[in-house]
């Protein structure tokens, strides 16, 4: 699996948020992009990391940042997510993980002797030329913010 590196074009994407509106990479042209990857909503890793984000979501927009979450999760369940901790920043649907596997995101995990696909919890700092600035593959969720401001502050 090719994993992405800086210099690199960020994949473009088309993708539904939890209010059902299509999101894309190249809607954000001209500002700097987070986006990053969790396995699963509502669960305590992804809540973690995504309310870290939504806190820091003023700060990423002052140093030119939009942010953005994408999971295999469907609409309806990104919305409970967004609904039950306030979460103000597309959380997009990829159900079918296409997006996952052009980010090398998509990856073999295993639990407790079982092999599964899934989400290997990453970061990717865009630039607004849709380039890739920093990819941090197998980030920890306290990890993501601190990273993404450290790099934008540069």
């Amino acid at each position: 699996m090719k994993e992405l590196k800086a210099g690199d074009s960020a994949p473009e994407f088309s993708l539904q948020d939890q209010d059902g509106n299509i999101q894309k990479l190249s809607g954000h042209k001209g500002r700097k992009v987070l986006i990053y990857f969790y396995p699963k909503a509502l669960t305590p890793g992804c809540t973690t990391q995504s309310c870290e984000v939504n806190t820091a979501r003023e700060d990423f927009s002052s140093l030119g940042a939009d942010v953005i979450g994408i999971s295999p999760d469907p609409p309806e369940k990104q919305k409970k997510f967004a609904g039950k901790y306030g979460l103000e920043f597309p959380l997009l649907s990829d159900g079918d993980h296409q997006t996952a596997e052009a980010y090398g995101v998509w990856r073999e995990k295993s639990m407790y002797g079982k092999k599964y696909m899934g989400i290997l919890r990453s970061a990717f700092l865009v630039d607004e030329k849709q380039k890739i600035i920093r990819a941090w593959y197998k980030i920890k969720p306290s990890d993501t913010v601190p990273e993404a401001k450290k790099e934008l502050e540069k």
